[in-house]
């Protein structure tokens, strides 16, 4: 099925950051944590500077761009939230401290969920607020925390690459290609060296060819640590200028395509999902 785009575009294009600094690092060593500075450093880079040239990068193709924040990065960058903001971006929820889904309990996932939103109305953020799950993964009962505390869209999943209905939530999919962390990142102790910029951004431009010609979305999700380096940023720079002015693409936000698709499915005909089927 094709996608009806409004305005006869045969696509659309969002720039997703998920702006989460050292947060993951943190979660995953709660119980054993090491003292080693080398990775917290690597990552710290995001909000320390990666962040800032990101958001002038935007800035310059006068482009808005929706971006995920885990809410223990929201109360230790409160400047770089509010910047982010002030800039017109959206702000999405990211978890607390990047729990992934699957450790927690309904009750645990909640209470993230009230500290997150917590740490953004202190820094004068309002919701109603668009989720994307950390590791970009959901439960079915994590679905439906996510429906009891108004979240207007998720966007942790892959099951279309257009915008679809997952129970009563609005579902704005992502896809490990149009991540760059699966290039990028490299830690102590990885086993890969990180894919050459010119190579990532080779890639990307062949996916966004390839959702114009299917006329999908293309979801492309970066993180200030990775992306926010010097040499991907002039790479990005050059894909981002050359389809900047493409006639047949919505440049659009995860929650001005989610209220879109609200609007024009009010009813979920479009690839309504009911949890449970096969």
């Amino acid at each position: 099925m094709i996608y009806p785009w409004p305005d006869g575009k045969k696509m659309a294009c969002i720039i997703s950051l998920d702006f989460d600094g050292a947060t993951p690092y943190l979660w995953n060593t709660r119980q054993n944590p090491t003292g080693a500075l080398g990775e917290l450093e690597l990552r710290r880079f995001g909000p320390r500077q990666g962040i800032w040239r990101l958001l002038d990068l935007f800035k310059s193709l006068d482009l808005r761009v929706s971006v995920y924040i885990p809410g223990a990065i929201v109360g230790s960058y409160p400047d770089a939230v509010k910047a982010i903001a002030e800039n017109g971006h959206e702000i999405g929820l990211h978890g607390f401290m990047h729990e992934h889904i699957r450790d927690l309990s309904d009750v645990e996932f909640a209470v993230s969920m009230e500290k997150s939103m917590s740490a953004m109305a202190k820094v004068g953020i309002d919701g109603p607020f668009g989720f994307r799950s950390p590791a970009w993964d959901l439960t079915e009962s994590a679905l439906m925390v996510l429906e009891r505390f108004g979240v207007s869209y998720d966007s942790s999943l892959m099951g279309f690459d257009q915008p679809y209905w997952i129970s009563k939530m609005v579902e704005l999919p992502v896809q490990w290609p149009l991540d760059d962390a699966i290039f990028y990142r490299y830690v102590p102790g990885s086993m890969w060296p990180p894919v050459r910029a010119e190579d990532v951004v080779g890639s990307w431009r062949l996916e966004l060819e390839g959702a114009k010609r299917y006329q999908s979305l293309f979801m492309l999700t970066m993180h200030p640590w990775l992306s926010g380096r010097s040499g991907r940023l002039v790479a990005l720079e050059g894909l981002l200028k050359d389809y900047r002015d493409d006639p047949e693409i919505w440049w659009t936000t995860s929650d001005e395509l989610a209220h879109y698709h609200r609007q024009r499915f009010p009813e979920g005909p479009f690839h309504d999902i009911r949890l449970g089927s096969p």
